[in-house]
């Protein structure tokens, strides 16, 4: 069928007028409409999601700076749907310069090109619930900030401009503060406040578990005050920065780094830009890809990277290093454990490094059983990823799916098919990694590697077997104390009718009952 003149005409004015209305979207714009990505999709989580993401922060800087961290967070209701947050800490502070960067910019930060254990990877959340707090009151991000004891501090207030994804600072002050240094960030908005099951109360509980070294204070809406101890005044090791791992790279991102590199020679680029890869082997791969050692990487052309990256996949080559981690440890799991929990067992168990698409990784397990924990209930499955709980999307996470396929009726708790066991038990999962692959960029669960949820199965069916022993030698008890009330209960009424049967009048009761008691006894164990 034939298009008439005046038919193309009008298709060509449509497409004239469809390119016009075509532009940029800010990624502050994106997620102003798409705010539940960023774990802001009601009330109450917003408050959650603000709170771990400032805290977050304030643990990775103290750390980074080797101090002892002390954080305070502050919850005070300013109307009925309204709430003021406020976090501070005792880290390095903030440089003036990078305030409104930090605070006022998504995607911006330092660690998401660090190959390194971190809390914040994506330089997303702490400016996510400012541009929530934006939204849902207009009122500005209000921070302030010291570097030093001899340093002024500084205060300012600040909105987030969503067309362009920068900070416009409406307020910029130098004020007294009392801190030798630190940071204060206070965000009034929209939200909803409650104790219980994914509330804050418990995410600095469980944020007093996986970092026994921070010292930790909630003050509530009603003024109630939560302090969490330090565990340990050790610090944790400090992980190193480490260069990707060969295994699992993938073809765009070895042509970006050929791009990027300022190495001279192809040889150079493979031992300079990788972990793992000395002289030696960078020949090997040159020599697969048909590719000269001393070839100029900037010049390789998308074939020859292809071929270099089939050259790396058929070489075998060291786990990459662990250094770059920081988990908890198996001793201050549990003792952390031991602090937060009134529990009548304790154990817990790491695993030794493992690997997945090129990113080392460990995995940790603890379990706390009896005590005061609700025993007609399932059990409370605590999930940490780089010692930051995850509090939601508790099925979609891989450490859900690898507890609920563990078989715990081995270990001696009740379970129904694949669900979560029901007893007194509360199991714990940690994963260290320099990369963790959430599956949203809320970061509330990880994804299903093959790799990490064969550790995680590991890691807690370890912990279910050190359980299953202690419950089985309780019940044992439990048995020889139930069998032993019988007698006590019963041999002095045999004694008795022994003593009528047989007339023993001038014998001593007490001995009868006693000889009667010792052959059962002997009975018993035979």
């Amino acid at each position: 069928m034939q298009t008439t003149l005046a038919e193309d005409k009008k298709e060509i004015t449509h497409a004239i007028e469809q390119a016009k209305k075509q532009r940029d979207i800010s990624i502050s714009e994106f997620f102003t409409k798409n705010r539940h990505l960023l774990g802001f999709d009601n009330p109450l989580k917003a408050i959650s999601t603000t709170i771990k993401e400032g805290v977050d922060n304030a643990l990775d800087a103290a750390e980074d700076a080797n101090i002892l961290p002390d954080v305070i967070v502050e919850i005070k209701q300013t109307t009925e749907d309204r709430f003021l947050v406020t976090i501070e800490d005792n880290g390095p502070g903030i440089v003036k310069e990078q305030i409104p960067n930090i605070f006022g910019k998504l995607l911006y930060g330092s660690k998401f090109h660090k190959l390194s254990q971190t809390r914040g990877q994506q330089g997303i959340g702490i400016s996510a619930a400012g541009l929530y707090g934006q939204l849902t009151t207009g009122k500005p991000v209000k921070i302030t900030s010291k570097i030093g004891k001899t340093k002024p501090a500084y205060y300012y207030e600040l909105h987030l401009d969503t067309t362009k994804n920068e900070s416009e600072v409406s307020k910029e002050e130098i004020i007294e503060w009392g801190k030798n240094h630190g940071t204060k960030i206070s965000i009034e908005m929209e939200g909803k406040y409650q104790r219980g099951k994914r509330s804050v109360s418990e995410y600095m509980k469980y944020t007093a578990v996986s970092n026994p070294h921070a010292r930790l204070t909630l003050i509530e809406p009603d003024g109630t005050r939560i302090d969490y101890p330090r565990g340990t005044t050790d610090m944790p090791v400090k992980p190193k920065e480490i260069k990707p791992h060969p295994d699992g790279i993938e073809l765009g991102i070895l042509i970006n780094m050929l791009k990027a590199t300022k190495s001279k020679t192809l040889q150079s680029f493979l031992t300079t830009e990788f972990s793992r890869i000395g002289a030696g082997t960078a020949k090997k791969i040159c020599g697969l890809a048909n590719l000269y050692t001393n070839a100029r990487p900037t010049r390789i052309a998308k074939n020859e990277a292809d071929n270099l990256l089939q050259a790396m996949r058929k070489t075998k080559f060291i786990a990459p290093p662990t250094d770059c981690l920081s988990p908890i440890g198996q001793d201050l799991l549990k003792k952390s454990l031991q602090k937060e929990f009134d529990a009548d067992f304790y154990t817990s168990i790491k695993r030794t490094a493992a690997v997945y698409r090129g990113n080392p990784f460990v995995v940790e397990a603890g379990i706390a059983y009896g005590g005061s924990l609700q025993g007609d209930s399932t059990a409370e499955i605590i999930r940490f990823a780089n010692r930051v709980p995850l509090q939601y999307q508790q099925s979609a996470c891989s450490s859900t799916k690898s507890i609920t396929e563990t078989k715990w009726k081995q270990y001696g708790l009740q379970q129904s098919g694949k669900n979560i066991p029901v007893g007194p038990v509360v199991i714990v999962v940690h994963i260290a990694s320099v990369w963790v692959p959430f599956t949203s960029e809320s970061k509330e669960s990880i994804a299903h590697y093959p790799e990490i949820i064969k550790e995680i199965k590991l890691a807690v069916r370890e912990c279910g077997r050190q359980l299953g022993k202690y419950i089985k030698k309780q019940r044992k008890v439990k048995d020889e104390a139930k069998k032993r009330s019988y007698l006590d209960k019963y041999v002095p009424v045999i004694g008795e009718a022994l003593k009528e049967l047989l007339d023993l009048k001038d014998v001593d009761e007490r001995l009868i009952n006693e000889n009667l008691k010792n052959y059962l006894e002997r009975s018993r164990k035979l």
